[in-house]
């Protein structure tokens, strides 16, 4: 009788220690990514073909395709307009017209009149000239923009300015 009770313990031992590891695999897949993961999620990892820009603190992928221009733009978490571009740009509201695919992350946009947009992918966009911006969260934001340097709010038939 000895040895079937130390089979039982032994048994009860190992299906304990199976639903602890069978917990644990949960927490990990539940877990908040690690750097390294992070490193290789696709939208962030490095690019070919293109040319690479750091501009107040936003990571900046841009090629050619055509008369056009396709950028992923990185905005770190904590990134505001105001505080990180503006001192470089030297203007008070960001002037540039941004169009095409919030592919991840939250931004905040406001514009002079007050009018505030809230953006959170995955989201088309088309912000209009005139605004400040900052990332929400802990989470850096891509945007997938299609622009035409100095002529896109003409070709894609956009305001100058903000409007409702």
């Amino acid at each position: 009788m000895a040895k079937s009770t130390k089979r039982l313990q032994a048994s009860k031992t190992r299906s304990v220690k199976r639903k602890a590891v069978r917990a644990s695999a949960k927490t990990r897949k539940t877990a908040k990514p690690r750097p390294a993961a992070r490193a290789r999620d696709p939208l962030l990892s490095p690019m070919n073909g293109t040319e690479r820009r750091d501009i107040g603190h936003v990571e900046l992928d841009v090629a050619r395709t055509g008369a056009a221009r396709v950028k992923r733009i990185v905005y770190p978490p904590g990134f505001h307009w105001a505080k990180d571009m503006k001192p470089s740009i030297g203007t008070d509201l960001c002037m540039h017209a941004h169009v095409g695919f919030l592919a991840k992350g939250e931004i905040h946009i406001e514009y002079a009149d007050g009018c505030v947009v809230e953006c959170k992918a995955p989201q088309i966009v088309a912000i209009e000239p005139g605004h400040d911006g900052w990332v929400v969260g802990k989470e850096p934001v891509v945007l997938i923009e299609f622009d035409f340097e100095g002529e896109t709010i003409e070709r894609l038939g956009m305001p100058e300015g903000h409007r409702h």
